[in-house]
């Protein structure tokens, strides 16, 4: 079994701010708004959604094949993932274009500004869904608008079940065309805020959601995340980080954490902690692809937290 992981991949230019942002912007001034933060410490990772998402499922034993077009600078990126064992199978290399570039700043609530330019991911609609290669799984990951779109109608195409995961991308789209990802896709993850967004957007309720696709997971970073079915809502208690060191990244472990657990057929309840743990694991870590666990690390850790095994 394999998963294919349309998305970005990017350089992250990830930036500390050791204080809150609250207490540098004011709410009566937002309309005019110039601030400057003073940031000491700066780290470039490699990240974007499709790499760190490969990376996670590739660390948990499954085959993972990101799906995504880069720039004329990619070459320390293609060295890491060499290293790492990640496929480059489906990676679309543009001489005429810079690869992905984020600039994130984090407070110490955890709160994140983040500034992007797509490079190279505006043009993923060059990529196509293969329909030769045993592909089990798929997933739409934050990506260029048009290949976001194909490649969803792709996957259909190909009878190949895939998760919508629309994240940072989400604001690209209108209600309605937000509403035909629901009709094709089999799963719909996003984060609390996402969910408010998409529900706003496209006027339907989680329940409503959940009755279109077999089911909606919603993360909420410390809380745990909530899985809706057709029939229930299962709440998923959260993972106990070991350390708070980065949040950047948390979400794309979780859902390595869940193409896992759906490749191996698992309940819900087990999938959902899992995919927490994952990002639990994460957040220990500065960056996306730093930290370095085993499947038999990840079982062990399970077993401690929640007093059983998968």
């Amino acid at each position: 079994m394999s998963a294919l992981i349309c998305g970005s991949m990017a350089f992250d230019t990830i930036m500390v701010f050791p204080d809150k942002f609250q207490n540098h912007i004011l709410p009566d001034k937002v309309h005019m708004l110039n601030v400057s933060f003073f940031v000491p410490e700066l780290r470039r990772e490699f990240g974007g959604c499709a790499g760190n998402i490969a990376y996670n499922l590739h660390l948990l034993g499954e085959k993972a094949l990101p799906m995504a077009t880069v720039g004329q600078d990619f070459a320390s990126y293609a060295d890491w993932m060499t290293k790492t064992g990640v496929s480059q199978e489906y990676l679309t290399v543009l001489g005429d274009e810079f690869t992905g570039q984020a600039y994130i700043t984090t407070d110490m609530d955890d709160n994140q500004i983040t500034a992007f330019h797509p490079g190279a991911m505006g043009r993923s609609e060059l990529n196509k869904v293969p329909t030769d290669a045993g592909i089990s799984i798929g997933i739409v990951s934050p990506d260029g608008k048009a290949g976001m779109i194909e490649h969803a109608e792709q996957f259909v195409a190909a009878s190949v079940p895939f998760i919508f995961d629309p994240g940072q991308g989400l604001p690209m789209f209108d209600g309605d065309e937000l509403k035909v990802f629901i009709e094709q896709a089999t799963w719909v993850t996003l984060n609390d805020y996402e969910a408010a967004m998409l529900q706003d957007k496209t006027g339907l309720s989680p329940h409503e959601i959940a009755e279109q696709v077999e089911a909606l997971i919603i993360t909420k970073g410390a809380e745990g995340s909530l899985i809706y079915t057709k029939d229930k809502r299962i709440e998923i208690p959260p993972a106990q980080a070991k350390n708070v060191i980065d949040p950047t990244g948390c979400g794309d472990a979780y859902r390595g954490g869940l193409l896992y657990g759906l490749m191996n057929e698992l309940d819900w309840e087990v999938t959902g902690r899992i995919a927490g743990l994952m990002g639990a694991i994460k957040i220990a870590h500065a960056g996306t692809q730093n930290h370095k666990v085993t499947l038999d690390d990840v079982k062990a850790q399970y077993a401690e937290q929640f007093g059983h095994t998968f």
